[in-house]
């Protein structure tokens, strides 16, 4: 920041002599004086031979008076020095030799000037020797103070207020201390160090221990010879753990490179958990998630509610430039509260797909805004929309993934909802895209679904949506053959995680199946939709709309609903057992489900 020194306070304004030894045509002021305006203190003396023009920025005819008598005049042609340190060239600039008081040359010393003419760096110097005095701030005009509050009203953002207790904590840690062993120790196994000392006691290893918090050794234990055992003072204790190698060092879910790692982790752990333990255990009470979370995207945003809606006189739409520059300028965080979903897309609920991870430098929870401690395996991160927070702030959570396009990498083998929440789609691209191919050009083709196509064009079919997305070309110029596309179009349904129809609504769709009353069937499907995902749901109601349309150009390509509930059955479902042989009685079952949901596609959807 920067700063004025008053004159007052400088020594050399009391009449005392500049320590300063001027050259011809230098400016004479400490560092933080900014106007140009003052004057040397070393009474500065009129130049007889100065013109109108400024001479070194000191004012028309003016000259300095160097104590011990020797008086310089300034010419009005003398060259303007960029720096009052005597460096014409700024940083790294040539010192310029100035007359002492016995009227040799000598350099200047920079250590020979006043404290303050050392706090700021030279290059500093032009511009707080050319910046004006601060002037009185100007009143905005009232609509752009309007705008600035109508833009951070308290329903829109607020940035977090991150907490630094549990990174102080850490920072407070004790340092692991290795106990080194002084003689050489038998079969001591290839990935332990000096750091183990043999078959020893726990007295043992408690004596060895005791010089420093934070100390550890490995010993082989003696009640279970072969088993290592991992010896750490903390809390001017000898805390002992089981130590496991699988190429990795572990003694819990956490997985090292080595000991060392161990031993940090852990007593950063121990600390945390020891001095904070009431306030982990309160982390999750009052989360900043839900200030600048998901839940924002209920609200409209205040600026919306105070400014008038622009549209576009050619096309009616509204504008979203002013969206466009908001977004990016936020982070992602920000951008997830502030993400805005087309009125026509519907709002699938997402369960977040949280993962372990390891965070490079210190990260802070999204959820609860303190700090992510430890080595390794801080926390958990979502692997569809970033999202980064503790393991056990993941289970508070809503489910209310708004996945990130930079981290849904493909199409295919990509979780439906995921998919059709990055892309803000209904559907999945494939499914339209190749849906609609199909029936433009492919409804009389025989053995429509039946056909296999070339298993090489169609995953290059696959491989073009994976890369291209909805840009992929799927056209007659590209695949000829309709059979290519209904084959990628199956194979999308076949590579899903989670089947489109999922696990959870299987059991009622077989039963659905087993039962024999039509009427009672009808009222179990009915329930059976109502388990799936609201994009699942969708898909399917999209899907069964196609294949009757299908069966209704029966005679052309000799496919009915019997016979696509034979292709689509084992594609849309999949048993949730792992026994084989249950899976093989299913099959039947499943063929009837999708045979029913095609005949029944106008009353069940």
């Amino acid at each position: 920041m920067f700063f004025t020194v008053p004159l007052a306070l400088l020594p050399e304004q009391a009449g005392a002599a500049c320590p300063r030894r001027h050259g011809p045509g230098e400016r004479c002021f400490p560092r933080g004086i900014s106007s140009e305006e003052q004057r040397c203190p070393g009474r500065p003396q009129r130049c007889p031979r100065a013109g109108p023009e400024r001479c070194a920025g000191l004012g028309p005819g003016l000259a300095r008076a160097v104590p011990g008598g020797t008086r310089f005049p300034l010419c009005p042609a003398a060259r303007r020095p960029r720096c009052h340190g005597n460096r014409p060239g700024g940083r790294g600039g040539r010192r310029r030799a100035v007359p002492a008081q016995d009227g040799s040359p000598r350099r200047r010393d920079a250590a020979r000037a006043p404290p303050l003419m050392r706090e700021l760096p030279p290059r500093q110097c032009q511009r707080r020797a050319a910046r004006p005095a601060p002037a009185a701030p100007r009143a905005r005009p009232a609509a752009a103070a309007a705008m600035a509050l109508t833009l951070f009203d308290t329903d829109e953002y607020r940035p977090p207020v991150w907490k630094s207790y549990l990174y102080q904590l850490q920072q407070e840690a004790p340092h692991p201390r290795r106990i080194t062993c002084t003689r050489e120790v038998e079969n001591r196994p290839k990935y332990y160090g000096r750091e183990f000392h043999g078959m020893i006691s726990r007295e043992g290893a408690d004596q060895l221990l005791s010089v420093a918090e934070g100390s550890y050794l490995i010993r082989e234990s003696q009640r279970q010879p072969g088993t290592y055992t991992l010896a750490l003072r903390f809390g001017s204790q000898t805390r002992n753990f089981r130590l496991y190698y699988d190429g990795k060092h572990f003694v819990g879910e956490k997985r090292f490179e080595s000991i060392h790692d161990l031993v940090t982790d852990g007593l950063i752990t121990l600390y945390i958990e020891t001095k904070a333990a009431e306030y982990i255990s309160k982390m999750t009470i009052n989360p900043i998630y839900e200030h600048i979370g998901y839940t924002t995207l209920n609200r409209e945003p205040a600026h919306k509610k105070h400014m008038p809606t622009l549209r576009d006189e050619h096309d009616g739409k509204e504008s979203t430039g002013e969206d466009e520059v908001a977004e990016k300028r936020l982070t992602s965080l920000v951008r997830r509260a502030t993400l805005k979903e087309n009125e026509h897309v519907p709002k699938y609920e997402k369960v977040h797909n949280f993962k372990v991870h390891t965070f490079r430098g210190p990260h802070w929870c999204e959820y609860c805004a303190n700090f992510m401690w430890g080595l390794i395996a801080q926390g958990v991160k979502c692997a569809d929309c970033g999202l980064n927070v503790h393991k056990q702030c993941s289970k508070m959570v809503p489910n209310d993934c708004k996945p990130d396009l930079k981290h849904v990498k493909k199409v295919y083998s990509c979780d439906l909802t995921t998919l059709v929440k990055a892309h803000f789609t209904k559907r999945p691209m494939v499914v339209d895209m190749c849906i609609r191919e199909i029936e433009s050009r492919g409804l009389n083709s025989e053995g429509l679904y039946r056909v296999s196509g070339f298993s090489d064009l169609i995953e290059d079919v696959k491989m073009a949506f994976d890369r291209d997305g909805e840009k992929a070309d799927i056209s007659v110029n590209m695949y000829e053959d309709i059979n290519i596309i209904t084959g990628a179009l199956k194979l999308y349904f076949r590579d899903l995680p989670i089947p489109l129809i999922t696990y959870d609504a299987y059991p009622k769709f077989i039963e659905s199946a087993k039962t024999t009353d039509p009427d009672e069937q009808l009222e179990i499907l009915h329930e059976a939709l109502k388990l799936l995902p609201p994009a699942h749901c969708e898909t399917l109601r999209y899907l069964m709309a196609h294949l009757k349309r299908v069966t209704l150009h029966e005679k052309e390509n000799l496919m009915s609903a019997e016979n696509l509930g034979i292709v689509f059955g084992p594609t849309l479902m999949r048993a949730p057992e792992l026994d084989a042989m249950a899976a093989l009685n299913d099959i039947r079952y499943q063929r009837l489900v999708v045979e029913m949901l095609i005949k029944n596609e106008d009353i069940l959807f």
